[in-house]
């Protein structure tokens, strides 16, 4: 069976590593982790495996997975092409949203296939995760042999791959920022606005299962210009301006996203199409 190293046993490796594993797509041979307790934990998780502490002490596999931090890739893929396993041409990609595969260049240069592979997913927890997974959006991009093999091994294990360039790679990645990671955000922010209302604390936090739901099934059910509502949408500039100004001085941070917002409302809801010309 394809061997399979994990370079990361966090909640995306974990994720990965485990539906893999029991799926019978790749096995997994050992992973990379920050401590022994990480590695005992990720391995639990996982069902299979052995937890090292340092590149030096992996054997040699038929692909290797980058699950770290975006800032650790590079450094990392130069570790990893500096070691006599290096000698062994393999596959290795990583699982930035936002950066390419050239990243991998080290390893390129040993002969090894390289690419990027993105599941779009909050990865909030690996159990979360895994109940998630099925169907879930998979960006590919590097080289052609590369993307090849890792498009059949994520569509076996329930993913929908889709090919992406190295050049499209950091505006589809701030897509999945809009979507997932600023929600959070802009909840937060409307938490805090209202319970400084006086709103209490227990109605604000109702609102996450009424109000946002709500915001969310229209969403689903019209498409995101038929399901927009408010003072900007409807072309209330005079209150966008006056609302504008008092979220600015209860915080300009939150007073300045409040006017950019709105002008990309107003130009939502007067769009005769969604996609920029």
């Amino acid at each position: 069976m394809t061997t399979l190293n994990l370079i990361g046993a966090g909640r995306v490796g974990q994720t990965l590593g485990h539906l893999f594993q029991t799926t019978g797509v790749f096995r997994v041979q050992s992973l990379l982790t920050r401590s022994a307790r990480s590695g005992q934990q990720a391995l639990g998780f996982i069902g299979q495996g052995q937890a090292c502490l340092d590149p030096a002490d992996m054997p040699a596999a038929d692909i290797w997975m980058l699950a770290v931090p975006d800032s650790r890739i590079a450094a990392m893929a130069q570790q990893l092409a500096s070691l006599p396993l290096a000698q062994r041409p393999a596959l290795a990609f990583h699982c930035s949203g936002a950066l390419c595969s050239g990243l991998l260049e080290p390893l390129r240069a040993k002969a090894w296939h390289v690419a990027s592979a993105h599941p779009l997913l909050s990865f909030a927890s690996p159990a979360l995760a895994l109940a998630q997974f099925a169907g879930t959006p998979c960006a590919l991009e590097g080289d052609a042999a590369a993307v090849r093999t890792l498009e059949l091994a994520f569509s076996q294990i329930g993913a929908r791959c889709f090919a992406l360039t190295a050049s499209d790679k950091l505006l589809y990645h701030a897509g999945a920022v809009f979507a997932t990671n600023f929600l959070p955000v802009l909840q937060h922010l409307a938490e805090q606005l209202w319970q400084h209302s006086g709103m209490p604390a227990d109605l604000a936090q109702q609102m996450r299962a009424t109000l946002l739901q709500n915001a969310v099934n229209n969403i689903m059910a019209l498409g995101p210009k038929a399901a927009i509502t408010g003072p900007a949408a409807r072309g209330d500039l005079a209150l966008v301006a006056r609302q504008g100004e008092a979220v600015t001085q209860w915080d300009a941070q939150a007073g300045t996203a409040y006017r950019a917002l709105s002008q990309l409302a107003a130009h939502l809801a007067q769009a005769t199409s969604i996609t920029p010309a």
